[in-house]
């Protein structure tokens, strides 16, 4: 296989191996016998697309296929993109080396909204037309999925369709109609008018949106007969059963997470009121701690990892987690197991006991809000005491690094709240002090970290407005001011990213012209710091006449037409609006399993909701 970069220009950019392919376990096929190329794209840097567990289970799950060759694409590195725009050498794949434009479907993955300038310079690197219109019969068609594609309508011009949903689900039969229009000699516009019969699947061009004069929608309308009013996610109804790659992908240079994956269970059960993924990943799905074994032994054995990672939202709420743990202990020594999303208790500690190997990581609490008022408010659902007994179970147990994690800008939120933080990270202090001297590890290290809120579409806070950038500013001072022991180290950043964010997880399609804005300004991977421009971004908001204070710091009313209204996750409407109300009144809403609060999930017929049942 030729390789699209010639040495000369690989020799001067940084990590070349991110471009050449041929790792362990790529897949490759004979293109003289496959229908359908696919292009996924994960729109930022290798290192980083080739951590995501989504990757690796669409890559395979769609080369499984005969018929379709699933190729990858990452955004290239600054360095050799300046060396591709100088030489005319256009976006590739890494299974074929051959240009992006040569597929038939370009795929990307919407991870996170800061992305987005990534999602139209992959466009551009590609030569294909950034706006759906502009493309013709020899484009390929583009579309995309992920978390941020349940607001689909800030990239609505830039993509053609919006898969809404779990991958596993819909995909084999898109390829088909697709395959079949082929066949039939079809236009693409005659795909996308197919495809609207296909649950799950957002066509932008087919629905028109008009605004009243102070901003908001006035009206969000299908405008072709076969469009759906609403577009319903779609889940897998069998997790157990789905299919899951167990020969993933190795990478040649370190990725962030380097590791082996078994994914416990899709959902959440907690219900944080602050939290996307755990309102629209509804309901709870597990998977058998049988299959989880099963998966564990081929993953480990077909990739050689020292280290295997058990996720999901919140890893200890999985049912069977020590019979997982236990067999992964028992019969692959030497494997070092990571279990992220734990809540501080009695089981958690025990089992980082049973995988540490003698040796004690840090630990890391989530609290979220530094007082009790306030983690009501966004049902957390841990009390203080919980915290506090949870810290000295372990430094009784010989931990000596703490992390915790905080936000500032919750709703609600007041300075006494901020100083809640200062407060609870002195008291788990105290309980290290606690600890009888010749019992407890020496040298104890607390990191306080903040981040600043963003309210999401379908959380009950999607009607809050974020706070300021001066009211963010202004606490995170406050807190710093205050934080004086020199055990406990914090950690705080500037809020400009986290105000841009704000913009565009609320937007609505007049957000396109701004981000195109921004991209030609030169905006790009802008969830890296070193190239975050907000002067740019308010820059490309001015000259489009667009406010984004009116995304950001304006309190919506229930009886707005919000620009996500006509997507569906199943978790209704009305309770989120009653979740908000009860937040507003600080009063908490158990988890799934100790009751049930009819959110709406229950329509999928699947899941925690019906455990009792069964």
């Amino acid at each position: 296989m030729k390789l699209m970069i010639p040495d000369e220009i690989l020799l001067k950019v940084e990590k070349p191996a991110r471009y050449i392919g041929n790792e362990i376990n790529m897949i490759q096929k004979n293109l003289e016998k496959v229908d359908i190329r696919f292009a996924f794209c994960f729109p930022d840097v290798y290192e980083i697309g080739m951590s995501h567990l989504g990757l690796q289970i669409l890559y395979n799950f769609i080369n499984n296929r005969e018929d379709t060759f699933c190729e990858r694409v990452f955004s290239p590195w600054h360095d050799l993109e300046s060396e591709m725009r100088a030489n005319n050498i256009p976006l590739f794949s890494l299974e074929t080396q051959q240009p992006v434009k040569n597929f038939d479907i370009l795929g990307f993955t919407l991870q996170y909204e800061m992305s987005y300038t990534n999602v139209l310079n992959v466009l551009d690197l590609s030569d294909i037309p950034i706006y759906s219109k502009d493309r013709t019969e020899v484009d390929p068609i583009v579309c995309a999925g992920g978390p941020c594609a349940y607001n689909p309508e800030v990239l609505a011009e830039f993509i053609d369709f919006f898969y809404i949903g779990e991958g596993e689900v819909k995909y084999n039969e898109i390829l088909d109609i697709y395959k079949q229009n082929k066949v039939n000699g079809g236009s693409r516009n005659d795909f996308l008018i197919e495809l609207l019969e296909v649950e799950g699947i957002y066509v932008p061009k087919f629905y028109d949106v008009t605004y009243k004069e102070d901003g908001v929608i006035e009206s969000f309308e299908p405008n072709h007969p076969r469009a759906k009013k609403t577009i319903t996610k779609v889940i897998v109804d069998d997790f157990s059963d789905v299919y899951y790659p167990t020969k993933p992908l190795v990478p040649l240079i370190q990725p962030v997470h380097e590791r082996a994956v078994l994914e416990l269970f899709r959902g959440c059960i907690r219900g944080c009121r602050f939290c996307q993924a755990g309102m629209v990943y509804r309901p709870v799905r597990e998977k058998s701690s049988e299959k989880l074994i099963n998966q564990a032994k081929e993953v480990l054995n077909n990739t050689g990892f020292d280290e295997i990672s058990l996720i999901s939202l919140s890893t200890s709420d999985y049912k069977e987690l020590d019979k997982v743990v236990d067999y992964i202990n028992t019969n692959h020594k030497g494997v070092n197991i990571s279990l992220p999303s734990l809540r501080i208790d009695d089981f958690s500690l025990e089992l980082m006991n049973s995988v540490s190997s003698g040796k004690k990581s840090s630990l890391t609490f989530a609290p979220e809000a530094g007082s009790q008022r306030l983690r009501d408010v966004i049902n957390k659902g841990i009390s203080e005491t919980e915290i506090l007994n949870g810290a000295s179970l372990a430094f009784n147990g010989g931990w000596n690094r703490v992390k915790l994690y905080f936000m500032l800008g919750l709703p609600t939120e007041t300075y006494e709240d901020v100083e809640g933080i200062q407060t609870l990270a002195y008291q788990i202090l105290d309980k290290y002090f606690g600890v009888e001297k010749e019992k407890r590890a020496k040298n104890i290290n607390i990191t306080v970290s903040t981040s600043f809120f963003v309210p999401k579409a379908f959380t009950p806070f999607q009607w809050e407005p974020q706070n300021s950038y001066e009211e963010f500013m202004e606490k995170q001072k406050h807190l710093s001011s205050i934080m004086n022991k020199r055990q406990i180290k914090y950690n705080c950043h500037d809020a400009k990213l986290s105000s841009l964010e704000g913009g565009l997880a609320r937007g609505d399609r007049r957000i396109c012209k701004v981000i195109y804005k921004a991209w030609e300004k030169g905006c790009k991977f802008d969830g890296w710091s070193e190239f975050f421009d907000y002067k740019k971004w308010m820059s490309a908001f001015d000259e489009c006449e667009v406010d984004i204070k009116f995304y950001n710091n304006r309190r919506r009313n229930y009886e707005e037409i919000l620009p996500w209204d006509h997507i569906s996750t199943g978790v209704s409407k009305a309770f989120l609006i009653k979740e908000h109300k009860r937040a507003l009144e600080e009063e908490v809403t158990v988890n799934c399993r100790k009751g049930c609060a009819s959110c709406g999930a229950n329509l999928f017929g699947e899941g925690v909701c019906y455990e009792k049942k069964n």
